[in-house]
């Protein structure tokens, strides 16, 4: 008897051996490519925050890919991540093409909502996935939405909103706002006004922060700043907060401990409301912290933080669809089937009729993690997160 199980197994072997003989199915190849383009920062206010940081976003990617792999080798699923970075001078839309055109259908993009736009026009670009990883333009989930671009960077709606509940929970509805005059802090300045309309708050005074180009260190020494800050916040209404729109990083860091009142100094700078933030470490974020630190030998940013779900993002959908077909992962992504764990508390799922990724907001500090939006006053008939962020009545986009 043991003989003859011998020399069945034997034949098996030999059968295996054969030309001819069956193969095992070719791995299912999901190639994702992440597009970006260098640029010029200005130097950090500070010697604490780093002056370059190195593959910020595409480290989250990375990290990302190899959890993909580690169930995708169970699976017979092949990922691949293909980075593009276009040089200063270069053109981010013309790349992309080129990527579309060598048959790219599934595009991790770091780019402002006009490079977005223009890259989802292209008619190449009609059947690929396009993820926005760093654009927060409101636009782009109200008016100008496409159907083959979905978001997973929060908007400046759903980061004002969350930090206009947390404003609101706290009973300090009279806001102070002080704001930039470039064009993004024009733009968290309209978000923050709406968040406050929406919430109960009162802005008593807006008061706008003429930028000077300096040297920024060299040129702006405490002394001077000491005296700048108190003179520029005097003489406003009663308030209970100083609310700062700063994108830039122009002013907004000289306004702590320095405004002529006491004020808590909230928005841009101060307290902050933000995707992700290195002082995380609910629902096992510090386990993703270590991984991270591990990969690329730093703290994860909040661009790293959007790649990597992006990434995840994908990998979840082509491994419960079992495809990687744009239009297949699409209607996947979309459906009530979808959820991706991103160390959020919760299963993150995107609106239908916009594409944007529903995320609860962290609201932090320089070091520590002070609260987290929704916060749990604050229903919706469908889930809290979409009291973040334009809400569907509000929005014109209807993607199907």
């Amino acid at each position: 008897m043991a003989c003859g199980r011998l020399g069945l197994g034997l034949a098996l072997l030999a059968s295996l051996a054969l030309p001819g003989a069956a193969k095992a199915a070719d791995p299912l190849a999901v190639t994702i490519s992440y597009l970006s383009q260098a640029v010029d920062r200005p130097p950090p206010l500070s010697l604490v925050d780093p002056v370059e940081i190195s593959e910020n976003g595409l480290a989250g990617a990375k990290l990302a890919l190899a959890d993909n792999q580690t169930t995708g080798s169970f699976l017979g699923h092949d990922y691949r991540l293909e980075p593009r970075i276009v040089p200063k001078d270069g053109d981010l839309v013309a790349a992309g093409g080129e990527i579309l055109a060598a048959g790219g259908r599934l595009l991790v993009v770091d780019a402002p909502a006009e490079q977005l736009l223009a890259l989802a026009d292209l008619p190449a670009a009609k059947d690929a996935l396009i993820f926005n990883v760093s654009a927060p333009d409101d636009r782009l989930r109200t008016d100008d939405c496409r159907a083959n671009l979905f978001h997973i960077a929060p908007s400046r709606a759903m980061k004002a909103d969350a930090l206009a509940q947390y404003l609101v929970w706290k009973r300090w509805r009279a806001w102070f706002l002080v704001h930039g005059t470039r064009p993004d802090d024009l733009a968290y300045k309209a978000a923050l006004q709406r968040a406050a309309t929406k919430f109960g708050a009162k802005i008593v005074e807006t008061r706008a922060y003429e930028y000077q180009a300096t040297a920024r260190r060299t040129e702006t020494g405490h002394v001077q700043i000491q005296t700048q800050m108190p003179v520029f916040t005097q003489n406003a209404p009663a308030h209970d907060v100083l609310v700062v729109a700063d994108e830039s990083d122009a002013f907004g860091e000289y306004l702590p401990y320095r405004t002529w009142d006491s004020d808590p100094v909230v928005g841009t700078q101060g307290l902050i409301a933000t995707a992700w933030h290195r002082s995380h470490e609910q629902w096992a974020g510090t386990q993703m912290q270590s991984r991270f630190e591990k990969s690329a030998g730093r703290w994860m940013t909040e661009l790293d933080y959007a790649a990597w779900v992006t990434v995840r993002s994908l990998g979840e959908a082509v491994t419960r669809a079992n495809t990687a077909d744009p239009n297949a992962l699409r209607s996947f992504l979309r459906g009530d089937q979808f959820q991706v764990a991103a160390f959020k508390g919760e299963g993150l799922t995107f609106r239908g009729w916009n594409q944007q990724l529903r995320q609860p907001i962290l609201l932090a500090a320089a070091r520590s993690l002070v609260s987290v939006s929704p916060q749990e006053e604050f229903l919706h008939q469908r889930t809290p997160l979409d009291t973040l962020g334009f809400d569907e009545p509000e929005s014109r986009c209807r993607l199907q």
